[in-house]
């Protein structure tokens, strides 16, 4: 019986959570998926080093780091399509500045340090 409560739980907060339509959410959407798109980047391409080398070489090699990351950002389309086509724009703006601002980090990445 306290399983099927707390699951109950669960699930209706998981529910008011994806119904948020605030900024603030999207951009800790936004900022959290590119990171979860680079642990799947580094669960395909990296497969053979630690988890530990991967970030040194990220640090070390600012190029490496600008396409992991640009390719993880892919990884914001998801919930930004799911918030636009829910009508919930004030969410999808958030994320689309979280993307702007990893943008940014990559720019410099790649081309000033």
């Amino acid at each position: 019986m306290q399983n099927a409560l707390c699951y109950l739980y669960i699930s209706n907060l998981f529910i008011l959570l994806m119904q948020r339509n605030v900024p603030l959410f999207g951009l800790l959407l936004g900022i959290i998926f590119p990171m979860l798109g680079m642990l799947i980047m580094y669960l395909i391409k990296f497969t053979g080093t630690s988890f530990s080398a991967f970030i040194e070489t990220m640090v070390a090699n600012h190029k490496v780091a600008a396409m992991v990351l640009s390719l993880s950002l892919l990884a914001n389309a998801i919930p930004f399509i799911y918030y636009t086509n829910k009508r919930l724009d004030l969410t999808a703006r958030g994320i689309l500045i979280a993307t702007m601002l990893y943008a940014v980090l990559i720019v410099l990445l790649k081309f000033v340090w």
